[in-house]
């Protein structure tokens, strides 16, 4: 185990509903204590909660639900907030809006998914767009955990996690 703190990364979307839940949640899941997520949204609905079908595909690929919640980005923003070392939007809306200053001014990067929510057909359809969304934003999170501690200064950050929006 190493002294290095845990990266702290905040994940954007407009909701905090969906795709930014997942990630923090696969994040909080495959950092194995290198890497602490959050997410928010940009404008999330009054008494908004993350999506049923979100946590279903968390809990069928065997992933801790327990905690999470549909929050605004503007609990981040604060001075009591974590500083954030990373910041990534996952869907376009959130990208293209301007937003907070962050304390500690972190690396960011846009990695862009479909909205699975607003895929429309029978249950078991739309279930299959959560599930391959969580795919999706696992197999680049993999991707950003294996990296060497090199990659992850803070200094090549922004540069390495928008490569990983290729990948």
């Amino acid at each position: 185990m190493t002294d290095t703190p845990a990266l702290n990364v905040l994940f954007l979307c407009t909701h905090n509903s969906a795709r930014s839940i997942l990630a923090e949640a696969v994040l909080n899941d495959l950092g194995a204590g290198r890497f602490r997520a959050f997410s928010a949204g940009s404008s999330p609905r009054p008494n908004q909660q993350p999506h049923p079908m979100a946590l279903q595909a968390l809990e069928k690929a065997g992933i801790d639900t327990a905690g999470l919640r549909s929050k605004s980005w503007d609990e981040f923003g604060g001075a009591d907030a974590p500083p954030m070392d990373l910041v990534i939007t996952v869907c376009d809306n959130a990208a293209g809006e301007v937003c907070p200053y962050w304390p500690g001014q972190p690396a960011t990067a846009h990695w862009g998914y479909a909205d699975p929510s607003e895929v429309e057909g029978s249950d078991a359809q739309r279930q299959e767009a959560f599930r391959q969304t969580l795919h999706a934003i696992r197999r680049r999170l993999e991707l950003l955990v294996s990296l060497p501690a090199a990659r992850l200064d803070k200094v090549v950050l922004a540069s390495t996690a928008r490569g990983l929006s290729r990948s």
